[in-house]
């Protein structure tokens, strides 16, 4: 998959994630699709780009859902083996759980990010995914 593709593709690829580089390996780019009643936002990943490990909190409710719409990526969590994600996978993460994810090595990989209403929610931010990383082929 390359940029072209993705620039060209339904949600497009919006502008660089500025606002949240620092906890981002790689150039991603972000794309607001819906900000009111639930925020549904278009995250793309350049090939090798993955955000930190991260923790949605909420006191009740929250968490986030991902819908792969492009390319290929990763979502982990931690403690557990990374999963290949492609087009049309869905991944449900409960608020709470420390995950992170992105693209592969060789690809780029688009996702719909959407916020699960709750309350009281806010993301905390951990450390960059390097080992993790450099471990799947």
């Amino acid at each position: 998959m390359e940029i072209e593709e993705l620039k060209n593709s339904i949600f497009g690829i919006g502008e660089k994630n500025e606002a949240y580089v620092q906890y981002f390996i790689g150039q991603s780019y972000l794309k607001p699709l819906s900000t009111t009643q639930i925020p549904i936002f278009n995250v793309t990943f350049e090939p090798g780009c993955r955000n930190n490990w991260h923790i949605h909190n909420a006191e009740k409710g929250g968490g986030q859902i991902l819908i792969c719409v492009a390319g290929k990526g990763w979502y982990q969590e931690w403690g557990k083996e990374a999963r290949l994600l492609q087009p049309g996978d869905v991944v449900n993460i409960p608020a709470g759980v420390k995950h992170w994810h992105g693209a592969t090595k060789d690809s780029w990989f688009s996702h719909l990010a959407i916020e699960v209403p709750g309350e009281n929610k806010s993301t905390e931010w951990y450390e960059p995914v390097v080992e993790d990383y450099e471990k799947l082929k």
